[in-house]
């Protein structure tokens, strides 16, 4: 990538849209977690987020998606869509690209955000509730995946921001949701 597209990724803006909603910005995407917990705060929820990407002959598209789901009991989900105006082939780059996406999101629920969603649940935990984060990438360790020989580098990578790393066939945010949307 020459110098201009370098910063091509982190000059997008970060908004979200699903079904219902669009331009949602990372704000209105907490308040909806949020509010989702509220709901039923003895849930075991598990925050997810994972990205994937389809090269197409002139762009490559970038999804990333944020699941919050209620174990047994539905989900909420938005995604960010990038467009990125040429393929790329190089799998490890691309890999890459997708394990930044998904870190820069993350990275947004800092410290105290984590912690005012964890505060929803511990009052409750003792009956059961819980909540985990993890962050899906789409790569799996099976003898036929091209993306084998990434697993330990980009796994380390999410692992390094403090949840849960998950691939192959456990990665549901970026082999099923997002994959969906990046057609």
């Amino acid at each position: 990538m020459g110098a201009l597209k370098d910063t091509f990724f982190a000059d997008r803006p970060l908004t979200f849209k699903n079904l219902t909603d669009s331009n949602l910005t990372f704000e209105d995407v907490y308040f909806r977690i949020v509010s989702f917990m509220r709901q039923e705060p003895m849930g075991n929820y598990r925050l997810m987020i994972g990205t994937d990407s389809h090269v197409y002959s002139k762009e490559t598209v970038f999804i990333t998606g944020i699941v919050i789901q209620r174990v047994g009991r539905g989900a909420w989900a938005c995604y960010r869509k990038l467009v990125y105006p040429n393929p790329i082939r190089n799998l490890h780059q691309k890999i890459s690209i997708e394990t930044s996406l998904t870190e820069q999101v993350a990275y947004m629920f800092n410290d105290e955000l984590k912690n005012k969603l964890i505060d929803l649940v511990l009052p409750h935990v003792y009956k059961g509730a819980s909540l985990t984060m993890e962050g899906h990438l789409d790569i799996g360790k099976g003898q036929r995946n091209k993306t084998r020989e990434f697993v330990s580098e980009m796994v380390a990578r999410i692992e390094a921001h403090g949840i849960e790393a998950k691939i192959k066939p456990d990665s549901l945010v970026a082999s099923s949701y997002a994959n969906r949307y990046t057609k």
